[in-house]
């Protein structure tokens, strides 16, 4: 992008008014940085190439009658532009991997090799399940070793995902593409009337942005002019540019998720018509949300119904979030971004599909009438209550079958959001008001606007372990790997706090 004319409105507010005369070239170069640090591809992308479609993995049966899937993570070589491909790593490929599906009800074995030249790990983002198979980085895999987690799935359908969370490295591992959805089913919940057909109207959207070099190579350079981390300025969907999908049903169902270290981003489509929002990070929500915009910051994800007509070409969009931040951190952290990201290219005759079901699912709100505790985190600069991670800090337990109140608070005027391992938890309210209604199902992850308290409801069911802890950690991956997290475990009733287990996969 081309510098351009900055007012005078947008030079008091970067302060380079009124500035001494010794210091007026370092402001005229802030004002050409600023002037170029939008993008807006609305409309000027060309959509030549064909949506890729993660594979569909449903693993296999052992013995034991568990669902077993083999995953190996690898570095491989990934064709993004016209040129030499770039290098990447990927699970069972050269970029990203398979989509994981399994029901509720089943055991799952997950086989995972390290084949990288350093040890990683696999975190299943959003599942319930023990400390101990959770993937985060008290369980790295060293090169060449196998980590083999298995547990029984329990818990609603939902699109969760898989991605790395070694300590202080998960940044550079997602970026260069370890990531992948894993699909839960419920037979005995969810409307039949939902697409469901996978690769067909039931289609997996995995979006990041990179930067690349002149020579292909991805650029893994850290942000200069803001603190949020790294922003790219050319968007992948499934490992796809400039994509399109063409649509042969009347409605088709898009599974977003945002998998980007930092970038936040409000799709909708370029018209402005309405969609269906069904499903947030844990499940489906009571009814359908009509809407004609939806914010995922990384790590969320959404379930969204679209119908186009016949014939139609539809862009989905991502506008300028509302992230609440000063016009510096703002821009710098691509919250000025028109992107254009996957057009949708409807045959001139589609299949019929149900009408929406006018109730999908049943949500109930958590009983707040006996809470066991309320806990306040302030998230500030790397820190957490003014404490950053510390791998061998317990920061609280908590009581199995008990129900509590979280309140987070971004106090630095960075942005933020907040993300609880092996937990769903519902928001009660943004900055004393209630949630909207895209926010009213099961979460796992949540944008934090500054100064605005976000307050929680947690409900912990199983998986107790005094010597294994959960993480929860700001999403945004640089923060987190600078230490902007901290540890919890879940005790039995009457237990109290022992030490911490760090073991590593066999």
């Amino acid at each position: 992008m081309g510098a351009r004319r900055v007012d005078r409105r947008t030079l008091l507010k970067l302060g380079l008014l009124g500035i001494p005369a010794t210091v007026a070239a370092a402001g005229s170069g802030l004002a050409y940085v600023w002037a170029g640090a939008d993008i807006d591809t609305a409309g000027k992308v060309s959509f030549t190439n064909r949506l890729a479609v993660p594979p569909l993995a449903r693993g296999r049966r052992d013995g034991a009658g568990r669902r077993v899937f083999d995953l190996r993570i690898a570095p491989g070589r990934h064709r993004f532009r016209p040129g030499r491909p770039t290098a990447t790593w990927g699970v069972n490929g050269a970029h990203l991997g398979p989509t994981l599906r399994a029901a509720r009800g089943e055991t799952v074995l997950l086989r995972v090799r390290n084949g990288l030249p350093e040890a990683t790990s696999l975190h299943w983002h959003g599942m319930r399940l023990p400390a101990a198979m959770d993937g985060g980085p008290h369980q790295p895999i060293e090169p060449g070793h196998t980590w083999l987690p298995t547990w029984r799935i329990d818990q609603p359908a939902a699109t969760l995902w898989y991605h790395p969370h070694p300590h202080g490295r998960t940044t550079r591992h997602l970026y260069r593409g370890v990531a992948g959805l894993f699909v839960v089913d419920d037979p005995t919940t969810g409307p039949d009337e939902l697409p469901h057909r996978y690769g067909v109207d039931d289609i997996p959207v995995i979006v990041q942005d990179k930067r690349f070099h002149a020579d292909n190579r991805l650029d893994e350079s850290g942000p200069t002019m803001s603190g949020a981390g790294p922003v790219g300025d050319t968007i992948s969907v499934n490992g796809t540019l400039t994509p399109y999908f063409d649509v042969t049903t009347e409605h088709v169902r898009l599974r977003l998720l945002n998998a980007s270290s930092t970038r936040v981003y409000r799709f909708g489509l370029d018209d402005d018509r309405p969609f269906a929002l069904v499903a947030t990070d844990g499940g489906l929500l009571a009814e359908p949300c009509r809407t004609n915009r939806v914010q995922l910051s990384p790590g969320e994800r959404a379930e969204i119904v679209v119908a186009p007509e016949p014939g139609q070409r539809l862009v989905l969009r991502s506008h300028p979030p509302r992230l609440g931040l000063d016009p510096w951190n703002r821009r710098f952290a691509g919250g000025d971004d028109t992107l254009d990201i996957l057009q949708l290219r409807a045959a001139n005759h589609l299949k019929p599909s149900a009408p929406l079901p006018e109730r999908l699912a049943d949500v109930p709100r958590p009983d707040t009438s006996a809470v066991a505790a309320t806990r306040t985190f302030s998230l500030s600069g790397n820190q957490i209550n003014g404490r950053e991670m510390d791998m061998a800090r317990i920061d609280f337990a908590v009581t199995r079958d008990t129900t509590e109140i979280w309140e987070i608070t971004a106090d630095d005027g960075a942005p933020h959001n907040f993300h609880v391992h092996d937990a769903q938890f519902q928001v009660l309210t943004i900055g004393g008001a209630p949630p909207p209604e895209s926010l009213r199902g099961w979460k796992d992850t949540v944008h934090t606007p500054p100064n605005t308290p976000v307050r929680l409801a947690l409900r912990f069911h199983d998986h107790t372990d005094w010597r294994t802890p959960y993480m929860y950690h700001c999403h945004l991956l640089q923060h987190e790997d600078q230490g902007l997290m901290g540890q919890f475990v879940i005790l039995e009733p009457g237990d109290r706090l022992g030490g911490a287990h760090t073991g590593h996969a066999d």
